[in-house]
């Protein structure tokens, strides 16, 4: 790659952090392009999630996406290695679905609010508490977690998922949010079930506000407002489109609104603006401090040391249990 490729790509992305310059572009090529190389010597891939720096997505991925989309293409991988830049608990989801394959984090910092708000041992004390539930966990959620429930979800399935399952008692966790938005969507489509859950959310979203929405709304004549489901349901209630970060990705790119308003991380506006430069952003977005941590030295150092502190490692049986429930994703996805 050449600083003239990279320079094309990001010339219209502003993340309120970084311009790309043409200057800028000459710096990042030569790391972008020795990982490249040993990405090739090495057989391996880089799976990167959209929120993270855009000289990640467009310098050395080979795959761009949202957590299930990510799933599924490690799921499908023959690569031997797979470096995951994103946050943990999405390097311990591609680790579950290749066993065989060595797995490794790109993020020293790779924490994650919403995983971070439940443990498996928190699952388990539930479960006694509620025997009659389906236990449906978020994505974002820790492998000891994923073990301990009957079912996955990624919030491009969830409503679908929930409401085509052949139970009417569920517990819903660690999202908070995203429970009370599948308890509206449930009503909404006049379904009758039980749906408990815990309390965490996701920091990012949470602090989301309608009264934003309504200003911008008045600023701006014809938008359209893309709003991800980890958001309040009072968010939610002023949108036009809900949805995961691909399903947004895909209606900016399908619809014809004057402007959008993208209620979600930052990251997502810089891949439209660099892939769809004519779209027009407005307001302002939020920033994972997690997805932050992920950069170009770092991913660098990971691949050429590939040392024990960032390989993901799991229990054999933990792992047989929490493959379990996310390969029931896959196969409820597959009947709906």
């Amino acid at each position: 790659m050449e600083a003239k490729d990279l320079y094309k790509t990001l010339a219209s992305v502003d993340t309120g952090v970084c311009v790309y310059t043409y200057e800028k572009c000459e710096e990042l090529i030569p790391v972008i392009n020795e990982i490249n190389k040993l990405k090739k010597e090495k057989n391996a891939i880089i799976l990167a999630h959209t929120y993270v720096n855009p000289e990640i997505l467009y310098g050395v991925a080979d795959y761009v996406g949202d957590s299930y989309y990510l799933s599924d293409v490690a799921r499908k991988s023959d690569a031997d290695r797979i470096f995951f830049v994103a946050v943990d608990f999405m390097a311990e989801t591609a680790k579950l679905l290749n066993p065989e394959k060595k797995v490794y984090k790109t993020n020293n910092n790779g924490g994650c609010s919403l995983a971070d708000s439940i443990t498996g041992a928190e699952v388990n004390a539930l479960r006694e508490k509620y025997p009659d539930h389906t236990f449906i966990c978020y994505i974002n959620t820790t492998a000891d977690v994923k073990a301990a429930c009957d079912l996955s979800v990624t919030s491009s399935n969830v409503y679908s998922i929930v409401a085509n399952l052949d139970t009417d008692k569920i517990f819903f966790l660690p999202d908070r949010l995203m429970a009370l938005n599948i308890i509206d969507y449930l009503k909404e489509h006049k379904i009758e079930k039980e749906v408990l859950y815990s309390s965490g959310s996701c920091y990012v979203h949470e602090s989301y506000d309608p009264e934003m929405i309504d200003y911008l709304k008045l600023q701006n004549k014809d938008i359209s407002v893309a709003v991800h489901p980890e958001c309040p349901p009072e968010v939610i209630a002023k949108a036009d489109y809900v949805g995961s970060t691909s399903g947004i990705f895909n209606h900016v790119n399908s619809s014809d609104a004057s402007a959008y308003v993208l209620v979600t991380e930052c990251g997502l506006s810089s891949r439209i603006r660099a892939e769809s430069p004519d779209k027009k952003i407005i307001g302002s977005c939020n920033f994972c401090r997690y997805m932050q941590g992920n950069n170009l030295d770092l991913i660098k150092e990971t691949i050429v040391n590939e040392s024990s502190e960032m390989e993901i490692t799991l229990d054999p049986l933990l792992s047989e249990k929490a493959r379990k429930c996310i390969e029931r994703m896959f196969s409820e996805v597959e009947k709906n």
